[in-house]
């Protein structure tokens, strides 16, 4: 039976050599000790259900990619913001042309040709759609439908998967196998009401001093709105054009749709300016955007509205990707089989041209990801980075963890198959080439509760935070929560913006809404501002961020100094002087950022 071939590309010539395949040990490739916390084994998983496999192929140039990102990310480097083209970067992405041979020919050993296979545009990813009976047979596993307890979704996975001997140096990863992450929104509340609610009366004189020492309306501190993160944040007065190529983008999955009435409603209440005008919608991997009022999503509505409505006139561009491949209803049917990152990555390093500033909201704890696909994801953000595109990232919205204070209660449990207790950082915010914010409150600002920050188990500690997170871990008093976090690990988050009580539309209705969810476009839209104006004075947009942050970019945000994120039965880290795993580097002071930036190569 022939599969549904999606897209061909040209396949290479007859191959050289045959590769002896048959009678080649199998050899076990990945494996974990057993499902996440919250999953159980439900039933085999049913064997006609197909399965979109992504291989991943190793990259033998990335550390040559790497090193071009810390040269053109770094203000103090000859090289900066000297960014790579699409054909530069690929170039550095492609596999050895070995390795293109030997899992072609395997692939054609099951019956799968090129007609078969989706490449992506460095040929480092290739993408097959097979039935569960082909694929236990290729990976030599037994597929199993796996429930969660708390949500009800369920997922086909496996926990062990091998491929023959002489693959393992040819292929880095292939999911869906072990991978039980559910890469949820970021966001912590949504406060339904009955009735919308009344425009708020900005009382006479009513003004708290913010950080920069201008009047910040006090309504502030109990509902956020466009004006007052413009108020608080120093960028009242600056005014972005929308004829200089300057983008920003803004990603949905999980069926997260963007309402265009509910946008227009909150332009038409929040930014007057703006009403009338929309963004670019993208969808990715049968993404979709369902304009029903039941469909609307409060994490697309909170993104799009004040991410865009920010940097209004700034153009935007909204990426809906779609994670669940088409498959027959039974009894016993999963849905989410796929993870999103992977595809919008394929279809972004595809393009020419990239937004220049992209916000995410989404991810899950990082020891739900397999190390192998964490690694690889992170190496994908590197690519966008190294074409001068700025990734930021929520931090999470549980503390250090569970957002549970009580050690009777807390369930931040180990993956390793010991089960003990461990804080638990978020992925993607954890990987080192994307800049992870964190969440703040109230006017003056503290730390909010619920801002994700800590430790990485996967990723070492980068040279450009090694000094700031050195200088915060000599704070703490000699064991501190020792053995609960990985002191040499990435720390996050590196910058923080306000999470609380954002006003936003949702179905007609004006809703408060919190959660880091909140402070990734936020920050991300006084990014693109900053790119605005650097790309005005004839210089190249900001890219990767987090060296210029740590190296001078830190003199020009807001310094949050009051605060903690509990978790894990702990209070949690504390936000103390300079950088904090809290609330990172701080908030945003535009006006000094603008003046920084521009005075940058």
């Amino acid at each position: 039976m022939k599969l549904v071939t999606l897209l061909a590309l040209p396949f290479a010539a007859a191959l050289a050599s045959t590769v002896p395949f048959k009678g080649c040990k199998q050899k076990v490739k990945e494996s974990i000790h057993g499902p996440p916390h919250g999953w159980y084994k439900h039933a085999p998983a049913p064997k006609h259900q197909m399965l979109e496999l992504k291989i991943a192929l190793p990259q033998p140039k990335f550390p040559e990619l790497e090193q071009h990102l810390w040269e053109i990310s770094d203000p103090s480097h000859a090289r900066y913001g000297a960014y790579l083209s699409k054909q530069e970067t690929e170039a550095l992405m492609a596999p050895h042309p070995e390795t293109l041979d030997i899992v072609s020919e395997w692939l054609a050993l099951h019956g799968l040709y090129e007609e078969d296979v989706i490449r992506s545009s460095a040929s480092d990813w290739v993408t097959i759609r097979v039935p569960v009976s082909l694929a236990e047979e290729m990976l030599d596993t037994t597929y199993h439908v796996y429930t969660h307890a708390e949500t009800g979704e369920s997922i086909v996975r496996t926990t062990s998967y091998s491929l023959p001997d002489i693959l393992h140096n040819h292929v880095d990863l292939i999911q869906p196998t072990t991978m039980f992450a559910r890469f949820k929104a970021f966001r912590s509340t949504l406060h339904w009401a009955d009735q919308p609610q009344s425009p708020v009366l900005i009382p006479s004189g009513g003004t708290i001093t913010g950080p920069s020492g201008n009047p910040v309306n006090a309504s502030c501190n109990s509902t956020i709105t466009i004006s007052c993160l413009r108020q608080l944040y120093n960028a009242e007065n600056y005014k972005s054009t929308a004829t200089n190529c300057n983008k920003l983008g803004l990603t949905g999955y999980l069926d997260q749709y963007a309402n265009d009435e509910d946008l227009q409603l909150f332009y038409k209440t929040q930014n007057p300016p703006a009403y009338g005008t929309n963004y670019t919608l993208i969808s990715i991997n049968g993404g979709k955007n369902n304009q029903s009022r039941t469909a609307a999503g409060a994490e697309a509505n909170l993104d799009t509205q004040y991410g865009f409505g920010i940097a209004w006139p700034t153009p935007g561009t909204f990426y809906t990707t779609g994670g669940e491949p088409p498959f027959t209803p039974d009894l016993v049917t999963p849905n989410n089989t796929n993870e999103p990152y992977t595809y919008w990555l394929d279809y972004v390093l595809s393009q020419d041209e990239i937004p220049q500033t992209i916000s995410t909201s989404y991810g899950d704890d990082e020891q739900t990801v397999p190390y192998s696909y964490a690694k690889r994801v992170c190496a994908g953000m590197a690519s966008v980075g190294a074409r001068g595109v700025s990734l930021l990232f929520s931090s999470g919205d549980n503390g250090v963890g569970d957002g549970i204070s009580n050690p009777a209660n807390q369930i931040c449990k180990s993956n390793d198959g010991r089960n003990t207790t461990a804080f638990l950082s978020m992925f993607p915010a954890s990987c080192p080439y994307v800049t992870a914010v964190g969440g703040t409150t109230n006017v003056p600002e503290i730390a909010s509760v619920i801002s994700g920050g800590g430790f990485s188990n996967y990723f070492a500690r980068p040279a450009y935070q090694d000094a700031a997170v050195s200088a915060y871990l000599e704070k703490l008093a000699p064991g501190t929560y020792e053995g609960l976090y990985n002191c040499s690990g990435r720390a996050f988050p590196d910058v923080a913006a306000q999470a609380e009580s954002f006003l936003i539309i949702y179905d007609d209705l004006k809703l408060p809404i919190s959660g880091t969810s909140c402070a990734a476009p936020t920050f991300a839209a006084f990014v693109a501002m900053l790119n605005d104006a650097r790309i005005n004075a004839q210089k190249s947009p900001l890219g990767f961020l987090n060296p210029f942050l740590y190296s001078t970019g830190y003199k020009a945000l807001n310094d949050i100094t009051i605060g903690n994120n509990p978790g894990c039965g702990t209070q949690g880290f504390n936000a103390t002087v300079g950088w904090d795993p809290v609330t990172g580097y701080g908030t945003p002071d535009f006006e000094k950022l603008k003046d920084l930036v521009l005075s940058m190569p």
